[in-house]
């Protein structure tokens, strides 16, 4: 259980003490149906009012100031800034009491940090985003060794109800042989069951980072996330990681 809010999630991982994270949910808010009601996306035609004031009492929870990113399912990596909202999928920073911050509604938000506790990152990882490199070009803006990172698996769709077409497949597979143990075949002839964190392990792995956790969750079917694929209109979590003062 977290001790920020509600039913909200902290990491189960090594990471030094300083390093702070924190995922919210649906819960703690005062949106209305269907974004009831802790939406923290302003993107998604809620009420803007009922937005803002959901990130100030994100913001009084924690302590700290958030990051945001308009996300495009890209892989621009970009130095946290709170003062300004850039076009990336992820973000870092070595500045205590500033949030990496990604927003997700069944796309794989990653935590990043060093052992050390110098560094954090965070990266929103749909399934275009993952195959284009984003976890990779994350890692190269952190600029830690492999064997220093360690690496935080959110909540994302999970392997029983994320069905792709063989694109998805072949796009994966075309770049690490191996990714071909993270599709079963589906249903439905020509489609594909994924497992997103099984495929966010193997490129860890390609890039010499095995200190990998969570990955455990799903949320098309646990109710305290938000899940696009789930309703369509909808609400958006986040998954924030930063230094304490």
């Amino acid at each position: 259980m977290s001790s920020f809010a509600h039913d909200w999630l902290t990491p189960d991982w090594p990471a030094p003490a300083w390093v702070r994270a924190c995922i919210t949910t649906r819960s703690g808010g005062v949106s209305l149906a269907p974004f009831d009601t802790l939406n923290l996306g302003e993107h998604v035609d809620d009420d803007p009012v009922a937005v803002a004031k959901n990130r100030q009492r994100l913001i009084s929870l924690i302590g700290c100031k958030p990051a945001w990113l308009s996300q495009v399912h890209g892989v621009a990596v970009v130095e946290a800034d709170p003062t300004q909202v850039l076009s990336a999928d992820g973000s870092w920073t070595a500045t205590p009491g500033v949030a990496c911050t990604v927003m997700t509604a069944d796309c794989l938000p990653v935590l990043f940090c060093d052992r050390a506790g110098k560094r954090v990152a965070a990266a929103h990882a749909g399934w275009r985003g993952l195959a284009a490199g984003v976890l990779e070009a994350t890692l190269d803006e952190m600029a830690v060794e492999p064997e220093e990172t360690l690496v935080w698996l959110g909540p994302a769709i999970g392997p029983q109800a994320f069905e792709v077409g063989a694109e998805v497949r072949e796009a994966f597979v075309a770049q690490h042989a191996n990714a071909v143990e993270a599709f079963k075949p589906s249903e439905n002839s020509g489609r594909f069951m994924a497992d997103i964190y099984q495929l966010a392990r193997i490129r860890l792995a390609a890039r010499g980072i095995t200190a990998v956790y969570g990955g455990d969750f799903c949320t098309v079917t646990d109710p305290r996330f938000y899940s696009y694929r789930l309703a369509n209109r909808t609400g958006r979590f986040a998954s924030m990681i930063w230094l304490a003062n």
